[in-house]
């Protein structure tokens, strides 16, 4: 069975420019927009805003 494109997977790339990246899938239908989350970055050692990136 195939994975559906209504959820694809999208990197959320951290804003403090360190370059580490999370890997999730988001849904489409709830979230049209380019997805932020607050997310720990290991490389500053603190919480920051990731941001989807394309």
């Amino acid at each position: 069975m195939a994975r559906s494109e209504l959820r694809p997977v999208v990197r959320l790339r951290s804003t403090a420019g360190t370059g580490f990246t999370y890997v999730t899938r988001k849904s489409r239908r709830n979230d049209p927009d380019r997805l932020v989350l607050r997310k720990y970055d290991p490389v500053v050692g603190q919480h920051v805003a990731f941001r989807e990136e394309r």
